[in-house]
């Protein structure tokens, strides 16, 4: 059984037979986690995990489990804001343009109401 060091006594301790088993399920659940490219930071980090020791990088292996999850949770949260201020624009466009023709429509019928009011009463009636 591994013994914790003062830093470490946070974490659960696992027997040694069962490191293996969890090193394989962590690994396959990186890989398939992100479908977007991770940052080079990220790449690296897990690069350098990877070289550790099995007890260290069990460790470490949950915490930037984490940090993926987070990650990719503020990529589909940067992404949605995105597609949100785009269809604002596009909503913003349809409302400029309902707007102007509300006002073409408006000036079109005030000139008709002025038409049809010089032809009933002439230009001089008010």
């Amino acid at each position: 059984m591994l013994r914790p060091t003062s830093h470490q006594t946070n974490f659960a301790l696992l027997p040694l037979d069962s490191i293996e088993s969890i090193e394989m399920n962590t690994k396959s659940t990186i890989s398939e986690l992100p479908t977007l490219e991770l940052p080079a930071e990220l790449t690296e980090m897990q690069e350098a995990i990877d070289g550790l020791s099995t007890e260290t990088k069990l460790l470490l292996q949950p915490l930037f489990q984490r940090v993926l999850e987070s990650t990719n949770r503020r990529r589909k949260i940067l992404q949605m804001v995105q597609e949100s201020i785009g269809q604002l624009r596009l909503d913003m466009k349809y409302l400029v343009f309902d707007l102007e023709a509300t006002r073409r429509e408006r000036d079109e019928l005030q000139r008709q109401a002025s038409d049809f009011s010089d032809e009933e009463f002439g230009p001089d009636a008010s």
